[in-house]
């Protein structure tokens, strides 16, 4: 049946309010096509009720600031379940990969790729212990059928080699600044080779997190810079949580974001959410303003790939190259938030519903 539903997904045509998914660039008359969907998802802290030793987790256990029982869990659990599926329900297909941040553990990771709506999909967890405070972690769900792992790596954050001054942090600061590691996991598509970077930037919080997040994405560009090098033709894709719009200078500069496929060389990436922000989309909505931290790039080799392999296509009114997916039971319909994500939690009070933030996702076809 899970075969079906990957042959069916490479031939339709998938409309929504906001565009359609799978079809972009013609194949040649009767081709068959392949087609998959690779997104990310931040999952608003998704944590378990257990503490884990050395992490800030405490707001997050039953007799914390939340009072964070098994029912609130459960409920976490089975809501972000159901948005992968109804993403799946969208498409026609699960997502080949899908990345995933604010999550505290593999245990929470395990149960929620158990989720009977979702179960499925067979995802399998790559995930790393980060050694952020609060222990939120990065992790990334890939179905085995499609995406055939190779390696995957933990990438610390560090304050060398770069090009930012460092100059007002001391070496007690920076030895005393903790936050999430970049995931790389690396496999095949189709007998391509395939780099996934997922990323959960800094805070925004704090006065000197406008260094940071630009740190976080040279960190991301050395690695992928070295991946091209080393795998000629390497296909690369860097997502997550950036804390930080397309035109922000960390994306721009420092990942080499590019607004439009032309302009992309094999030193840039191509953002197709530069575009969409200047369009009025947003993922989330940070002190009443329309942002898109929730980002999606690719290398030139997707970009402007070599005929007959995977390349990105054009999924939203055939003209946006990524997919803001917001869907009437994720938004709060009336008062003060209307028209903006249903969270967990609004002002202090457990309201139970999904993320702050709505996921993303961009097609690759050939």
């Amino acid at each position: 049946m899970r075969h079906f539903y990957y042959l069916l997904a490479s031939l339709l045509v998938l409309t929504t309010a906001f565009g359609s998914v799978a079809q972009a660039a013609s194949a040649a008359p009767g081709a068959p096509r392949k087609s998959y969907i690779i997104g990310f998802y931040n999952l608003e802290n998704l944590f378990d009720t257990y503490h884990d030793d050395g992490k800030n987790d405490y707001e997050y256990l039953p007799d914390g600031g939340n009072n964070w029982t098994e029912a609130k869990y459960t409920l976490k659990l089975k809501n972000m379940a159901k948005v992968i599926a109804e993403m799946k329900k969208d498409n026609g297909a699960w997502h080949a990969v899908l990345g995933v941040s604010e999550v505290e553990n593999r245990h929470v990771l395990e149960d929620l790729v158990s989720e009977p709506a979702i179960a499925d999909a067979n995802y399998q967890i790559v995930h790393y212990d980060s050694p952020d405070r609060r222990g939120v972690d990065c992790a990334l769900f890939y179905r085995p059928d499609v995406f055939k792992f190779i390696e995957s790596e933990a990438i610390p954050f560090t304050f060398e080699p770069s090009r930012i001054d460092w100059s007002q942090w001391t070496q007690e600061e920076k030895d005393r600044f903790k936050t999430r590691d970049i995931l790389m996991v690396r496999g095949t598509i189709d007998d391509e080779m395939f780099a996934i970077f997922v990323c959960h930037l800094p805070s925004r919080l704090g006065g000197k997190g406008a260094d940071l997040r630009p740190r976080g994405a040279e960190i991301a560009y050395q690695r992928a810079m070295e991946l091209q090098k080393e795998f000629p033709g390497i296909k690369i894709v860097v997502m997550g949580d950036m804390n930080d719009n397309p035109q922000d200078v960390s994306m721009t500069e420092f990942l080499r974001g590019k607004e439009f496929i032309k302009d992309v060389t094999d030193e840039d990436f191509f953002d197709p959410f530069l575009s969409m922000i200047k369009a009025g989309y947003a993922s989330l909505y940070y002190r009443g303003g329309n942002n898109i931290f929730d980002i999606v790039m690719v290398n030139n080799a997707i970009a402007n790939a070599p005929e007959g392999t995977f390349q990105i296509q054009p999924i939203v009114k055939k003209k946006y190259y990524g997919r803001i997916f917001n869907k009437p039971f994720m938004t709060n319909q009336s008062g003060q938030y209307k028209g903006t994500p249903l969270r967990t939690f609004s002002g202090g009070a457990f309201v139970g519903g999904f993320s702050d933030h709505y996921p993303t996702y961009i097609v690759v076809a050939k």
